[in-house]
């Protein structure tokens, strides 16, 4: 078994397919945390039912996403990960090291204050995962003013990740077609180095 500092000339399967996995579960829940504002406040019935789902689906998917970044984060140390190109200054090195850490952070503090958010509610919501059953709160008070901080936690970090999501895709993307070299395909195996 390789450890934290071991170099890996490539992702495992397991790697790549939570790497995706996240990512949509994630872009899913962004979308969602932005449109069911505005269905919970609308006047209509049908739209505040509607909200009232999409609550739901971001909570389970919320939780998911914490309990396989946390899978994810422990593979990671486990396993290693690939070297960084040769060619990479001690900058854009640094860059990617931040960008990688910090979506590990995002990842799992975002859903983790959502989770500290809904436990510490005065309001009591249920937290149905997918509808198949009852996720537990975490064991704290309801406290209307926690609450608001985790949901101002909540809220900023997500824009924050949002910001590393695009930093990470022009990253990725400058590789592939300026550096051309193979971080891209790492992540995308039927990708060939540098194709355009």
């Amino acid at each position: 078994m390789t450890g934290a500092g071991s170099v890996r000339s490539s992702y495992s399967r397991t790697a790549i397919a939570l790497h995706w996995l996240i990512a949509v579960l994630i872009i899913g829940n962004f979308a969602g945390g932005l449109l069911m504002g505005d269905l919970l406040g609308s006047a209509d019935p049908a739209d505040k039912r509607l909200g009232f789902t999409i609550v739901q689906l971001h909570k389970s998917s919320g939780l998911t996403i914490l309990v396989l970044s946390l899978f994810r984060l422990g593979l990671r140390l486990a396993a290693g990960a690939p070297a960084l190109p040769a060619h990479m200054t001690s900058t854009e090195r640094a860059l990617a090291k931040l960008t990688h850490w910090g979506f590990y952070a995002i990842m799992i503090l975002v859903p983790l204050s959502g989770w500290v958010m809904v436990s510490t509610s005065p309001l009591g919501f249920p937290t149905l995962w997918f509808g198949l059953f009852e996720w537990p709160h975490l064991p704290l008070a309801m406290n209307k003013e926690l609450s608001g901080s985790a949901s101002e936690v909540h809220e900023i970090m997500a824009f924050a990740g949002a910001g590393l999501f695009v930093l990470h895709v022009a990253g990725a993307l400058k590789h592939h077609f300026m550096d051309r070299d193979d971080v891209l395909s790492r992540m995308i195996p039927f990708l060939r180095r540098g194709s355009i």
